[in-house]
């Protein structure tokens, strides 16, 4: 891998162009035959079962189940809520034909999965003892988006998408914020990245939701990226589509509903916060392998070294650690150095014939580059230890990297040169017009990214006018 890792494009002279090449170098996932599409490989499918493992635990623990529910949603309920279908209209993909006869109505493949499953929580709910409802799907989705980039934006992509039932709007609110911390907690505490949570503006909320909660994270070229989302959709779903059920005073009466999401986008995000020059940098918590055995061996005493190197990895994967042992005869120790460099595996360790008589082994971190030698009877206590001082060493350097890039702007005409020269988070207020916000777009291609829980008055730097605390950023 020495040679792919020469050609590796630098993060910081072509972010974009390192990030296409990476995630092909990496072998995390290929193009498919039509646009927008791709396959995750093995090694990037196993990163994402072990985020969906840690979410799943975690949606489970606040007392969710899982369902899932038809690919297929015929267009007339799509049509019930008229603010959703306009939004997501020029996202949809539809299927016309059947077999070889023409459908006698439009079926479109599901974009997000609100309207299909509020049929079916209209039969299912009838009483408030129903409620509330709590389900989660694991599934795939198709947008059809114009500009695609694996991961980050695909027309096809794996998600989750909660959809909740509540029997008053304080219950509804309440599942929407909690959701929300249970997304910044797996980001946190499993992939190391922090995020800033908050409201999104108007114009950026869910079609059809009262109110959009999300998740912001700040990549590494100084963009950011929309994370997850957590929506209080209130009662129009529920009125949409005619969901009622009899309160305790037998009342007859519309429920209020949530939806939340987190999709394989974060698969990307996790590469642009934590690549570098010489590849990936995982996360222990969710690295597919988070120690390689990688013997060093000359002539006569390969045979020995190879063997205290398959004994090594046994111990260390009988102690609980996710190890690889690297056997490979045709390439060099260098060669493959850069190799799991490049895949991000968070510590190396070396083993030769020196190493075997004195009783130790070369850890050598993958966030650091730091070497230590380490007695051969202590080495998987330490291995265990590294592993959790690594991650929270990776999440100190992306929330410094986001402190240094987050930056308060006093005129329009700074907010404009910081956005365009040094990008990251712009923090200035805004008026709360669609107005200004759209003149702020048009000007400098940034959005409002969130809307902080806890707002500072202040003048908008375009109008003048009153405004509030708005954090600003180019986005994916």
């Amino acid at each position: 891998m020495a040679e792919a890792v020469e050609k590796l494009t630098k993060k910081s002279e072509d972010p974009s162009k390192w990030y296409l090449q990476l995630v092909r170098m990496a072998k995390l996932a290929d193009y498919g035959p039509v646009r927008g599409t791709f396959a995750i490989r093995p090694y990037g499918f196993e990163i994402w079962e072990r985020v969906q493992r840690d979410l799943d635990d975690r949606f489970k623990a606040t007392g969710h189940k899982n369902a899932y529910f038809p690919l297929l949603i015929p267009e007339s309920y799509l049509k019930k809520e008229a603010e959703h279908v306009e939004g997501f209209d020029p996202e949809l993909a539809w299927v016309t034909i059947g077999g070889r006869e023409e459908l006698e109505e439009r079926l479109a493949i599901r974009p997000t999965s609100e309207s299909i499953i509020c049929d079916f929580y209209k039969n299912w709910i009838q009483s408030y003892r129903d409620l509330p409802i709590l389900i989660n799907q694991w599934c795939n989705v198709l947008r059809w988006e114009k500009v695609t980039r694996p991961f980050l934006r695909t027309s096809e992509f794996l998600w989750q998408e909660g959809h909740t039932v509540h029997a008053t709007a304080e219950e509804a609110r309440a599942e929407t914020l909690q959701m929300l911390n249970v997304y910044q907690d797996c980001f946190h505490e499993a992939m190391a990245i922090p995020v800033l949570t908050g409201v999104k503006s108007p114009s950026e909320r869910f079609a059809g939701a009262v109110e959009t909660f999300t998740c912001e994270a700040l990549m590494g070229d100084g963009r950011a990226l929309q994370a997850a989302t957590s929506h209080d959709l209130g009662q129009n779903f529920a009125k949409a589509f005619d969901i009622t059920f009899l309160d305790e005073q037998q009342e007859r009466v519309h429920p209020y509903q949530t939806s939340w999401g987190f999709s394989t986008r974060t698969i990307g995000g996790l590469i642009l916060v934590h690549g570098d020059d010489r590849g990936l940098k995982l996360p222990p918590r969710i690295a597919p392998t988070q120690a390689v055995v990688v013997p060093i061996w000359r002539g006569n005493n390969k045979g020995e070294v190879r063997r205290e190197a398959e004994a090594l990895y046994s111990e260390l994967k009988d102690a609980g650690l996710r190890m690889e042992v690297d056997l490979d005869e045709e390439h060099s120790p260098g060669w493959k150095f850069n190799e799991h460099e490049l895949r991000g595996v968070p510590v190396r360790v070396e083993l030769g014939p020196k190493d075997i008589e004195k009783g130790q082994a070369v850890l050598v971190r993958r966030d650091t580059r730091e070497k230590e030698f380490v007695d051969r009877k202590e080495l998987a206590v330490r291995l265990q230890a590294l592993m959790g001082e690594i991650q929270e060493n990776m999440l100190r350097q992306a929330a410094a990297f986001r402190h240094e890039n987050t930056r308060q702007a006093e005129s329009y005409d700074e907010f404009k040169e910081i956005i365009a020269e040094k990008r990251g988070f712009v923090v200035a207020p805004w008026d709360g017009t669609a107005e200004t916000e759209q003149k702020i777009k048009d000007d400098t291609k940034a959005t409002i990214r969130l809307l902080p829980f806890e707002r500072q008055d202040g003048e908008d730097l375009v109008s003048g006018k009153p405004g509030q605390t708005a954090v600003f950023a180019r986005a994916y």
